[in-house]
Order: C-alpha cells, then sequence, then structure tokens
C-alpha cells in the first residue's frame, strides 16, 4: 500500500521524530507508539539493507525465525503431503492439505489466499512444478526456511505461532513484518531483536566488509525511523 507523503496523520507522526537518528531501537519503538494511527492496526515492518551480493548464491540470505511474540495476525499454512498424512496437518491448524489437488487447486484456480506453504520433502516433485506460481509470491517451500521438512506438524505449530521467512531482495535489502502498532513497546523490541541477531547469525563467509549498511523501521502507513544497528 502506498503512504501518501502529503497527508495530515503522516505529516503530524513525521513530525514526531526527533531529527534524522540513527536511533536506539527502544527510542525508535517509543516514536512509534506516539504516532497517531491509522484506522486499522497497522504493522510494524523492518527493513535491514545488507552489503551482500544477492546474484551470488553464497551470499543470499534466506530463512526464517520464531518471533517471540508473534505477528499478531491468523498465518493460513498449507501442507503438500501424501494422503496418510493430511488429517495431521489439519489437526495442526492448516487450512489445506493434500498433493495433486492442492496442487490443482492453486494452479488451475490461482488460488493463492495463504500465507505459508509448507511440504514433506517426497512432495517436492509436485511442489516443483508450482514454481512460476508460487516463487514471485515469495510462497516457495524451501529447507532453507524450513518449509521442506518431515515434521510437518512441528512446522504448521511454528508458524501459526509467529514463525516468519524471510529473503534478501534484488538489492540486498529484507523486508519482514515483527508484530503490530498496538504491540506493546516490550513485545515490539523483542521481536526486531530476534530477527536482527538471526541475520546477524547468518552473514555470508563471502561478505566482505560492512555488513547491514542501513536499519529502519516503520509502520504500515507511517515514516520510517533510521535505527542505530551496526554489523
Amino acid at each position: 500500500m502506498a503512504v501518501i507523503t502529503g497527508s495530515k496523520r503522516y505529516r503530524a507522526n513525521r513530525a514526531l521524530i526527533p531529527g534524522k537518528g540513527p536511533f536506539a531501537l527502544g527510542e525508535a519503538v517509543k516514536v512509534l507508539k506516539k504516532f497517531k494511527p491509522a484506522k486499522f492496526d497497522e504493522t510494524v515492518e523492518l527493513v535491514m539493507n545488507l552489503g551482500i551480493d544477492p546474484k551470488k548464491s553464497d551470499q543470499m540470505i534466506r530463512g526464517a525465525v520464531s518471533l517471540p511474540k508473534g505477528i499478531g495476525k491468523n498465518v493460513r499454512v498449507i501442507v503438500f503431503c501424501k494422503d496418510d498424512k493430511t488429517k495431521l496437518a489439519l489437526d495442526a491448524g492448516a487450512i489445506a492439505a493434500g498433493g495433486d489437488d492442492l496442487a490443482a487447486k492453486i494452479r488451475d484456480q490461482n488460488w493463492l489466499d495463504f500465507d505459508v506453504a509448507i511440504a514433506t520433502p517426497d512432495m517436492m516433485g509436485v511442489v516443483g512444478r508450482l514454481g512460476k506460481v508460487l516463487g514471485p509470491q515469495g510462497k516457495m517451500p524451501s529447507p532453507k526456511s524450513g518449509t521442506v521438512t518431515p515434521d510437518l506438524v512441528k512446522a504448521v505449530t511454528e508458524f501459526r505461532a509467529g514463525k516468519i521467512e524471510f529473503r534478501a531482495d534484488a538489492y540486498g535489502n529484507v523486508h519482514a513484518p515483527v508484530g503490530k502498532l498496538s504491540f506493546d513497546a516490550a513485545a515490539l523490541q523483542e521481536n526486531v531483536t530476534a530477527l536482527v541477531d538471526m541475520i546477524l547469525h547468518m552473514k555470508p563467509a563471502a561478505s566482505k566488509g560492512k555488513y547491514i549498511n542501513k536499519v529502519a523501521i516503520s509502520t504500515t502507513m507511517g515514516p520510517s525511523l533510521i535505527l542505530d544497528i551496526t554489523g
């Protein structure tokens, strides 16, 4: 959703930011909490620009992290699995589970009304044929993000509880939700710290020089604040 930078509310919130920063995480979150909210519970988002070359496979950043306070939304999970595992997946909280039938629904009906797709390893032959549909949506199952696993019950449970996937785009930026504006400040800080720590831990050996160039936090409809995070 495009932010209307000339809106009265946006300008009022921008005026609450004390300077250009960078700001300590705690200070930035306190500012966000003072923003006049939109008519919905805005998502708080983190953007990290990394000193990597995403075109090189040994520098690509992709993974998943369990945010300790969740993301404040009902995460819709589907599972690609054999028929004997569908009940397990549904009982764990998946909204749909199956094999060829589920793939056909996505392919033929362009059904993408879900947030995360999980697959057992023996279903990758089926899932692989959906690459052109799921890939651009960022919903393609991958071992690196924990969405290709034999333990589908654990995976469904974790993603529904607040585990998020992330990956660097073509410009080395990682965009990820870290909660809702309605969260208390401590919860937002805890989630941000969990994500940042994970990405710091994933620094590629092939990445030389400065690893974290810039980090910003913002709400869906609000201005961003630059964070003081080194790496």
